[in-house]
Parts: structure tokens; sequence; C-alpha cells
């Protein structure tokens, strides 16, 4: 897959996240008003509501010095539109922008959907020869003084967020900026979009309603949608199947999008649910392997176990790799005699270190 289709994966994982949630029935409490992230309510309803109006990120670019006056950015806002029981996609592009040019003028791009107007304002700021700040902020300039959320919804913009993309310089991380730009990262200001690294090149940032870590993807595992970010996709999967057939109805009957989970989920094999439980079960470091003899050396000591379990012969049952790509090593100690329980997966008898934790028995 190449980064504009990996971004692009992600991002549209953005644009749905909550659209509808298990168990995927209108009828449910929860998905009667299931916009969650990313609201841009009309004024002066969001006002009256404790809701926001706008959204605003704040992202930074290095540049050469040499090369300044070529720098061009192009910023896309995305977000959905209510359509009856459903939604439709909407997108504002404004792109080959100079960097220079928006210092000097801020640009101004006014938009609509059905009911509704929308405005999208970009700026740039030169914080050194070498680094600009670029702002955009987008706005619902509609007007809806009832009370009736429904009514307001369909004013709205929904799951905004943006996905901005730079030719002759790169983004700075906001999450973890190097040190000569820690300063100018802290004096960005994000109302409701938060920006990421998207993609291996850092030349795209993707400034989303929910917080995310640089570069994520969806798992290669996850077999399609499920609206919660692709993180649950084995247990959603199992609570699908498990519903009655009047659920199921209403699941297929509720919008097009649901019909295809619950399909999807009904013609699943056992073979694919495997490849779901498996997502975190990866190979570890060449120095350890399951099966390796072991000798425990915690360097934490985060609880009593790190003590007491300190110099222990155990065995390595798997190798397990969390979100930050940290690898962890699952044991059962020689001496505890519920150590085939540890082996079968029983909690209580196994235990976790890091792979700097273990020497070789």
């Amino acid at each position: 897959m190449n980064s504009a289709s990996a971004i692009e994966q992600i991002a549209n994982a953005v644009l749905y996240e909550g659209f509808l949630l298990y168990p995927y029935r209108l009828s449910s409490v929860k998905n009667r008003h299931r916009w969650n992230f990313g609201v841009l309510y009309p004024e002066p309803f969001g006002g009256a509501h404790g809701e926001k109006a706008m959204c605003q990120t704040e992202c930074l670019i290095e540049l050469p010095a040499e090369t300044a006056h070529e720098t061009a950015v192009d910023v896309k806002i995305r977000f959905l539109e209510v359509t009856g029981d459903s939604a439709a996609e909407r997108s504002v592009d404004s792109n080959d922008l100079s960097l220079e040019t928006l210092a000097d003028h801020p640009r101004q791009q006014d938009f609509a959907i059905t009911l509704a107007p929308g405005r999208l304002r970009l700026s740039a700021q030169k914080m050194s020869p070498t680094l600009f700040k670029v702002a955009a902020c987008v706005s619902n300039l509609g007007r809806y003084e009832g009370d009736d959320r429904d009514e307001a919804l369909a004013r709205a913009f929904i799951s905004t967020h943006a996905v901005l993309t730079v030719r002759g310089g790169r983004f700075v991380s906001q999450i973890d900026p190097p040190s000569q730009f820690r300063e100018a990262a802290a004096q960005c200001r994000n109302i409701g979009l938060w920006p990421v690294l998207a993609g291996p090149d850092d030349a795209h940032m993707l400034c989303a309603p929910i917080i995310l870590y640089d570069r994520p993807r969806i798992s290669p595992h996850s077999p399609g949608d499920l609206f919660d970010g692709t993180e649950i996709d084995e247990i959603l999967t199992l609570r699908i199947q498990t519903l009655t057939d009047d659920e199921k109805g209403q699941m297929r009957a509720a919008d097009d999008r649901s019909r295809a989970i619950l399909e999807r989920s009904e013609t699943m094999t056992r073979e694919q649910m495997g490849r779901l439980h498996a997502v975190m079960q990866r190979e570890g470091p060449p120095s350890f392997k399951r099966g390796d003899r072991v000798r425990l050396r915690p360097k934490r000591r985060a609880d009593i176990f790190d003590i007491a379990l300190a110099g222990q012969l155990a065995t390595i049952v798997s190798i397990e790799q969390d979100f930050e790509n940290g690898y962890h090593a699952c044991v059962t100690v020689d001496e505890d005699p519920g150590r085939d329980l540890g082996a079968e997966g029983k909690p209580g008898h196994r235990f976790f270190f890091g792979m700097e934790e273990l020497e070789p028995a």
C-alpha cells in the first residue's frame, strides 16, 4: 500500500469513528446521538449547549532556507453531513499555497453544505529562516436558535478533520518534537484538532478530533470497518454473532454500513477469527523466543513481584508487542507450583517482563 492510500485509510477511519456503534441499531440509545467527535454546530445552538462551532490546528513545517520560497502546502478539510439516517462525505480543498505568500496574505475560503455555510481560514507565520507555523481554522457560520439536537445536527459539520501535505519541506512532530523545535511546538494552539505525522516521509499531517500517535495505521488483520478505530475487532465480531434474530434484523435495516458489518461477521471463518485473536502475538527480537529458559533480572521495581522473582528461573510462553512497539516476555516461573496453569494462559501464574530484564539461563 502506498503512502497516499495508507493516509486515506486512516483518515476514513477518523471520518467514520462513532458513525454507528455496537449494537449497530438506530434504536440503541447511544446511536440516537452518535456523533461524538469533531462536531461543529451552528450558532447560537453551539454556544447555548456548550458545543463548538469552530476548530483550529497549528502545525510546524521545517524547510531548507535556500528553497523557502518554493515550499507549498495543500489543505483538505473533510467532514460528514447528516442526510436522514445516513451521512454524506464532504470536503473542502485549498491547494498549492506558498508559505511565504500565506504569511503575507492569509486566505479565507467560504463553502456551504445543504443547510449551513462554513468558512476555512488559512494563515502562516515565519518563526525562523527554516521554520514556519501554518494554521487552519474551520467555522460553522450557520444560524439555528432552536433546542432540537437533531435539527442542529442537520446543520453541523461532523467528524471534522484536516489532512495537510507539504512540498519542499517536512512537518515537525508535535508529540515528540526535536529539541530545537520544542518551544515553537509549545506555542501551537490546537482547538478540537490534534495534529500527528501521517505516512513515512513527514510530508503529511493528519489533524484529527481524536488523539492519535504519530504515523497511525489500521491493523492489517482488520477485515473491515467497525466504527471503533478497528482496535477491538475480535470482541465486536463475537458480540455481533450472538445477537438475536430480531436484533440482527434491526441491524440489517439500519444502514448499508451496518448491514455490511453483519454480513461480514456472519460469514467469517475460524481462520479469519484466529487472525484477529493473534493481532498482538508477534515475533520478538532474535535474542529470545517462545520456549527459551531465562533468569529474571527485574529492573523497574514496580511491585512486590519484581522483588520476589528476582533471580528466578523461568520459561517464556509468548513474546508480545504493545502499541508503542515495545516487546514483553510472558513467562512461567519454575518454582511456581501452578506454572502449568500459567502455560495455559490462566492469570495469577504468568508474569510479564521487558526483554532487558531477562538473561539466558
